[in-house]
């Protein structure tokens, strides 16, 4: 069965979200909508709504002159096994020391007690390690283990697949290892990933919304915080992830792209740490910063 979207932008995150909640009470009602800020500093949002009917478009039409946004891109969004599409087009990443794969590529790990496979499966939640941004953090932190260092209390915030939480824990044997993410789904998954590669009580999974959980605050101050989301969330996170990293502790950051790199930075300067690096794989940026 098809699904249909309907998506626009217009300026502003509260006509955004008021353009939303208008878009919930139509008929036939949408299964979802969403409303995400555009990360180029436009100041414009998106607002997406999926349909398993075909959306009015003379309400979608009104929706939008009331609200000032564009006009609404309506697609039809063919049915796709996008496991299966994900499975067969994603071939096994190398990061350093890391070897991240699916159970498809299983009998392509290398050996070696110098190798750390972590198999990552096909799923909706983000980080595969494909990424240039998941790809940066494993590359950073592969850099950071290079040099010895060896951080005893691990944060990951925005977890996904929890695949940096997992290189964590299988490259720390003693360190406690905190995975976290906003969405109740992500989490499932990342328990999912922690079982399959055997991880079970060395990677703690929990719902949460960036810093904002008890056992987050009280298991603090972190040696080690990463945090593989947006622009927005990073910026606003500056100050909380600062006030949870230890005297010398690192904070690895991506989900920005290269042009917001400067931004953040001076974000995390402003919140007392210090930049020790920046690497771009293509069009992001992955940051890592030190508390003095």
């Amino acid at each position: 069965m098809p699904t249909y979207s309907a998506l626009t932008t217009l300026p502003g995150e509260a006509p955004a979200q008021a353009l939303a909640a208008a878009m919930e009470r139509m008929t036939p009602e949408p299964i979802g909508v969403g409303v995400f800020e555009i990360e180029d500093d436009s100041g414009l949002w998106e607002v997406g709504g999926y349909f398993l009917e075909a959306p009015d478009a003379v309400m979608l039409e009104v929706l939008a002159m009331a609200f000032g946004a564009k006009a609404f891109a309506l697609s039809e969004i063919p049915e796709i096994d996008w496991v299966a599409k994900v499975r067969r087009e994603l071939a096994p990443v190398e990061a350093g020391r890391f070897f991240v794969f699916g159970s498809h590529d299983a009998d392509k790990v290398p050996a070696g007690a110098d190798r750390v496979p972590l198999q990552i499966e096909a799923t909706v939640a983000f980080g595969t390690g494909h990424h240039g941004t998941t790809l940066g953090c494993l590359k950073a932190f592969d850099r950071l283990l290079t040099e010895g260092w060896r951080p005893a209390k691990v944060a990951d915030i925005g977890c996904g697949t929890a695949v940096l939480a997992m290189a964590a824990a299988a490259t720390l044997p003693d360190a406690l290892v905190i995975a976290s993410d906003i969405d109740r789904v992500a989490v499932d998954v990342a328990v999912a990933n922690v079982a399959i590669n055997a991880l079970q009580g060395r990677v703690e999974c929990l719902e949460a919304a960036g810093l904002d959980h008890r056992r987050i605050k009280a298991a603090g101050p972190y040696d080690l915080v990463f945090a593989n989301i947006l622009k927005g969330p990073l910026i606003e996170l500056a100050p909380g992830i600062s006030a949870q990293l230890a005297t010398g502790g690192r904070a690895i950051l991506s989900g920005l792209l290269a042009v917001q790199a400067e931004a953040v930075t001076a974000a995390y300067v402003d919140a007392g740490l210090c930049i020790e690096s920046r690497d771009d794989i293509g069009e992001w940026s992955t940051l890592v910063l030190q508390k003095v």
